[in-house]
């Protein structure tokens, strides 16, 4: 395995973890819509009880995302997660109230009410989709940072990475297509979390407003997802020239390149290149091949869903399509000679997979680790099918142990 293997091949995991990421949110949006399908309290706790047998694999595999990137890109680790304190920080403690909602809503000796912590699940179930859809966007937007490796020679302040603001990372909901892809996140979130609810429990009021509800937030969905979709394939990407290391010019005339073809820039030299994105898919076909089939998927379970009360299996299609998707938009933002996390200050400062990964020693060696995801993921599923074996009822509520 060479060296620029094991970057492309922890990128495919890091990206496979976003996508799984992404489709699990659907206990955060089926959380934003608890009044919305709950119009009494025993269905409410219906959805809640439901969304709370799967919300830990949600926070898990969050956590799981980012500590493969600080194991495998440690540069974006600490330029992201160190740079854009604010935005993360409002993003785990998001996940932070559900969690206590969760175990807490119908403790003896709650003073606060049970609605109270209802609406902090609805305050996850918005907040955490849309701000993470728009920190994966910076992927593609680039973010506002500096990169001087250098400095860690600097004995007072050996800091590599920094934020050119102090906004620190609040910034990014100024751009506009952030924005709009956490919306479309976040109505993804709700959509799968109707196909969940409607697969998990057993009540026919509650199936019916989910089937109503659907094409509406489809409607919503696409309105926002298919602009930046068709943004992303136009719009111009940071490309890499093939080899290692980041150029130490800072703020040097950039050769731009347009359509085809590089011109002559040193190895690791960062330069715009005319639609990317769209190149990228067409350079690399199996990809271009997996977005179709994702999106295929996500509009079949949709369509099927919202035709019949009865079909339940929406969200293995929808679910499975949303992961091929998701991760079919991550790739094409890291491979391919792409600069996967842009610096809107300093274009040399951009992140690539090569210059900002760890040693070959140790993406080797956690590559071995790695050879055990297959069993992790096939006792995710047997726990999975475990506790769906039977669809939750409004007697199993008050009849069991129950948020």
């Amino acid at each position: 395995m060479t060296y620029e293997f094991l970057q492309s091949y922890w990128w495919f995991l890091v990206s496979l973890l976003g996508a799984l990421l992404v489709f699990l949110m659907f206990v955060q949006g089926a959380n934003t819509l608890i009044f919305c399908l709950g119009k009494t309290e025993e269905e409410r706790r219906l959805i809640i009880n439901s969304t709370g047998r799967k919300w830990e694999f949600t926070f898990t595999t969050l956590v799981t995302f980012g500590g493969a990137f600080f194991a495998s890109f440690p540069l974006f680790y600490s330029t992201s997660f160190g740079g854009a304190y604010w935005l993360w920080m409002i993003i785990l403690f998001s996940f932070v109230i559900q969690a206590v909602s969760y175990e807490f809503q119908n403790k003896i000796g709650n003073f606060l009410g049970p609605k109270t912590f209802q609406i902090c699940l609805i305050i996850n179930g918005i907040v955490g989709p849309l701000l993470l859809g728009g920190a994966v966007a910076t992927f593609f937007n680039g973010s506002n940072f500096l990169i001087d490796k250098g400095n860690i020679t600097n004995s007072l302040q050996p800091v590599i990475s920094r934020w050119a603001n102090a906004s620190h990372g609040l910034d990014a909901l100024l751009d506009p297509w952030n924005v709009v892809l956490g919306l479309a996140v976040l109505m993804l979130a709700r959509i799968l979390g109707m196909l969940y609810i409607k697969n998990n429990i057993e009540h026919q009021q509650i199936q019916e407003r989910c089937t109503r509800q659907l094409p509406w937030n489809a409607l919503l969905f696409l309105l926002f997802f298919l602009p930046f979709l068709i943004r992303l394939m136009i719009k111009d990407g940071f490309s890499t020239a093939a080899g290692a290391g980041m150029s130490t010019a800072a703020g040097a005339g950039m050769s731009t390149a347009a359509g085809a073809g590089m011109s002559a820039v040193s190895p690791g030299c960062i330069t715009l290149e005319s639609m990317k994105y769209l190149h990228n898919l067409l350079e690399m076909p199996i990809l271009l091949v997996i977005l179709l089939i994702g999106v295929v998927l996500v509009l079949f379970g949709i369509y099927k869903s919202s035709r019949s009360v009865q079909y339940r299996k929406g969200i293995w299609f929808t679910g499975i399509g949303t992961m091929l998707t998701v991760l079919v938009l991550l790739l094409i933002a890291g491979w391919n000679h792409t600069a996967y996390y842009p610096s809107n200050i300093d274009l040399q400062s951009s992140l690539t997979l090569a210059n900002s990964c760890s040693s070959e020693f140790t993406l080797r060696t956690m590559a071995i680790v790695s050879l055990l995801i297959p069993f992790v993921l096939a006792y995710i599923v047997f726990a999975w099918r475990a506790i769906d074996r039977k669809r939750i009822t409004q007697e199993e509520i008050e009849q069991g142990e129950a948020y």
